[in-house]
C-alpha cells in the first residue's frame, strides 16, 4: 500500500496539460486537484439522482471518482488532441495498463482486483455509476472552466461547444439532471461573458 501511495502522491504536482496548452501559467490546476473536483461533482450528482428517486450506489461513485485519473501519475495527462495522434484505443489500452501497474502491488487480497474492476467501469461507461463520474468529470472541468474566464482568460470557447446537447450516456432522471446542470453552467457562463462586455 505504501509505495501506491507514494506513487499517487505525484498526481498534486502532476498539471492539466489542456490549461498549459492553452497559455494558462503553471500551477494553475493539478490532476490531484481535478479528482477533487470530479469527486466532489459526483458525490453531489448522485445525492440530487438519490433524491429524485433514482438508484445509486454512492460508494462506487466515489471509488470511480478518486480513481478515474491515476493511471495519469504513470502516462501523463493527455490532452485531447493527442488522441488525434495515436487514437483513441492505443490511449485507452495505455492508461489501463499503467493503472494495472500501479494497483497491482495492493497487497490486501483483491483488492487489485476490485480496483482494476472499477477503472474498467469507468473506462467503458458500463454502470450508471461510471456515467455520472463521467457526467462529473465533464461538470468540473467546465466550472473550472469558468473560474478561469471569470479571472479574465480567453480562447477557452472550444470547452463549450455543443456541451447542452450532451447526455454522456445518462437517461431519464439523469439525463434531465444533467442537462439542468449544464444549462445552468452555460447560462452562468453568458452572464460572466456580459458582465465583461460591458465592463470594456
Amino acid at each position: 500500500m505504501l509505495f501506491t501511495l507514494i506513487e499517487l502522491q505525484r498526481l498534486k504536482g502532476l498539471e492539466r496539460t489542456g490549461w498549459m496548452l492553452r497559455g494558462i501559467a503553471a500551477g494553475a490546476e493539478s490532476v490531484a486537484s481535478h479528482s477533487y473536483g470530479v469527486a466532489v461533482a459526483a458525490m453531489l450528482l448522485a445525492d440530487e439522482l438519490i433524491a429524485r428517486g433514482v438508484e445509486v450506489d454512492m460508494e462506487r461513485v466515489l471509488r470511480v471518482a478518486l480513481l478515474h485519473d491515476w493511471a495519469e501519475v504513470r502516462v501523463g495527462d493527455m490532452p485531447r488532441t493527442a488522441t488525434n495522434y495515436f487514437g483513441a484505443e492505443t490511449r485507452r489500452r495505455a492508461e489501463r495498463a499503467a493503472f494495472r501497474e500501479i494497483v497491482g502491488s495492493l497487497e490486501a487480497k483483491g483488492i487489485a482486483e476490485k480496483y482494476d474492476a472499477l477503472h474498467e467501469d469507468y473506462e467503458e461507461r458500463a454502470s450508471l455509476e461510471a456515467r455520472v463520474v463521467k457526467a462529473a468529470d465533464v461538470i468540473d472541468l467546465l466550472v473550472q472552466t469558468l473560474a478561469f474566464e471569470r479571472a479574465g482568460v480567453r480562447g477557452l470557447d472550444e470547452f463549450w461547444e455543443g456541451i447542452e446537447e450532451r447526455h454522456l450516456g445518462l437517461d431519464g432522471i439523469a439525463g434531465e439532471v444533467l442537462g439542468e446542470i449544464l444549462r445552468q453552467l452555460v447560462e452562468e457562463r453568458r452572464r460572466v461573458i456580459e458582465t465583461m462586455k460591458d465592463e470594456r
